[in-house]
């Protein structure tokens, strides 16, 4: 008796595991802890602000449509670095769907996706979205790089750095939108 329950024990086990590994499950609960973990955005000390002098950035849309970065100088402007794999990333979208619905047509909205086109295509798709999406060309300013995802910069008119955060935001809170509005009267 004490075998047959030792080897039930295991088989539920191994099915458990099997289940966690193998299915979309895992993304889930992964979204779920980077939105119950994260933080808010973080702002730039003052003393710290680095301002964005090469615009000499390349970028094609979801629909092949070239886009030069030169094009958003004097703008206010959002990049934010992201990839369909990345769980942070995925938790992180529908507050930026949100705030592009709000200030897309004042600020300069930029989703550099980190994936293959056709990835990116079927997920914005599924999931509704309608952020503008890029893929480079060529070679990011230095200042405005990503080592780890997702990783978002807001640059005011003078091309200086406001927000450079790597991780999750909520980029859809009163923090964010009172910087932006800030920087839209400035």
């Amino acid at each position: 008796m004490g075998i047959k329950k030792i080897k039930w024990g295991n088989i539920v086990l191994i099915i458990g595991i099997v289940v966690v590994l193998f299915t979309p499950i895992i993304g889930y609960v992964s979204t779920f802890a980077s939105r119950l973990l994260s933080s808010g955005s973080a702002v730039v000390k003052q003393e710290l602000n680095l301002n964005v002098d090469d615009y000499n950035w390349q970028l094609t849309d979801v629909d092949g449509r070239s886009f030069g970065f030169e094009e958003a100088k004097g703008k206010v402007v959002l990049v934010n670095y992201w990839a369909t794999w990345c769980p942070p990333c995925i938790a992180e979208m529908p507050s930026l769907q949100t705030l592009y619905h709000d200030y897309g047509d004042k600020i300069v909205f930029m989703c550099v996706a980190q994936d293959k086109p056709d990835k990116v295509t079927a997920f914005i798709s599924k999931k509704g979205y309608d952020l503008p999406v890029y893929f480079s060309k060529t070679e990011a300013p230095s200042l405005l790089t990503a080592k780890m995802l997702p990783t978002t910069y807001i640059i005011d008119r003078k091309g200086k750095i406001m927000i450079a955060k790597t991780g999750y935001a909520d980029w859809n809170s009163a923090e964010v939108r009172n910087i932006l509005d800030g920087l839209l009267q400035e």
